[in-house]
């Protein structure tokens, strides 16, 4: 059995020193297991791979952690992302068979966003890119975005939604009135980025952005962030008399979307999935470092799922979306 793992971490020395110093100063600070995750996301060589091998994963998809550039000024995000796909790009270079890249994108400034989106994938064999939410309060359906979106359909290549803590007016709004601690997890972890990253798709749903790129890929974490269970009621109470889209939304969740299990080993939620948009939809991931490799791929086995769908999940979902193919090797190995 091969495992492809597609939201997976890292961090780089400018995300270090730049956007990411507060988070990641945070993280190694909070605990001896916050200091070894941040440890790990700085490895992009042999110890991570040294942890694949015990694990059983074949191929992790890198993508610069949380909350990567999207907060920055546009000339910080510029260099911050540019230097974070190089530094990517090297890890790559050293284990081709073991290692692939989503780049990042400094959105704030889409038409450098969208040459170095196509840079990535064109020169430097990057599989898509990864997108952490909205650009201070402004998301993927605001038209100043089409260029990358435009970029991403011309290349054939997805785009990964990931969350990131929603504008400090909605947490003002929603989440404060607690502790520190549970404020900050209520609008993050626990809840508020995977509602924040759900209402992100469905903006980009209803304000046409699949009908102008019909054939625009996106893929989400954490069992879809809650779509799942709320598509079918979606689809009821926003009809098309009321979208004036070409289509149901729930059709936009089936053809333009694809969904990750990273850090969300729920069995509830997994068959919630994979009852409403299949298995072929699913892709196979754990969240590293932030989730173990291990307990991800021993909770997929443990579904009881046919053989055809396993593969699909684990690992040919992956492959046929990103053009990820196994070397000689791997293929005799499994």
């Amino acid at each position: 059995m091969r495992f492809i793992s597609i939201e997976e971490h890292f961090a780089s020395p400018g995300f270090i020193a730049g956007p990411g110093k507060g988070f990641f100063e945070t993280l190694k600070n909070s605990s001896k297991v916050g200091a070894a995750t941040a440890r790990r996301l700085t490895d992009i060589g042999d110890a991570r791979i040294a942890e694949m091998d015990a694990a059983g994963i074949d191929k992790q998809v890198l993508s610069l952690n949380s909350p990567g550039v999207e907060q920055a000024d546009r000339e910080v995000a510029i260099d911050c992302a540019l230097a974070a796909n190089d530094f990517l790009f090297e890890a790559t270079r050293k284990h081709p068979t073991r290692i692939a890249g989503f780049a990042s994108l400094p959105i704030q400034a889409p038409e450098v966003a969208a040459a170095e989106l196509k840079r990535c994938v064109r020169e430097l064999g990057f599989k898509g890119a990864n997108i952490n939410g909205h650009t201070r309060g402004r998301y993927l359906d605001d038209p100043a975005f089409e260029p990358i979106l435009a970029m991403a359909e011309e290349l054939d290549t997805p785009l990964y939604l990931h969350p990131t803590p929603p504008p400090q007016a909605v947490i003002d709004a929603l989440y404060r009135g607690f502790s520190p601690d549970v404020t900050r997890i209520f609008s993050t972890a626990g809840w508020g980025w995977h509602l924040e990253t759900a209402t992100h798709l469905l903006r980009m749903v209803l304000g046409g952005v699949f009908d102008r790129h019909e054939r625009l890929k996106l893929i989400i974490g954490h069992m879809g962030e809650a779509l799942p269970f709320m598509a079918p009621r979606l689809n009821r109470n926003l009809p098309q008399a009321v979208t004036k889209l070409r289509r149901p939304v729930i059709d936009y969740l089936r053809t333009n979307v694809h969904y990750t299990f990273g850090g969300f080993n729920f069995d509830a939620t997994f068959l919630n999935l994979l009852n409403e948009f299949g298995a072929e939809r699913i892709l196979f991931s754990v969240d590293y470092p932030f989730g173990s490799m291990l307990e991800a791929r021993d909770f997929l086995l443990s579904r009881p799922i046919s053989g055809p769908d396993m593969d699909m999940i684990a690992w040919r979902n992956a492959e046929k979306l990103l053009g990820l193919f196994p070397s000689a090797a791997a293929t005799s190995a499994n």
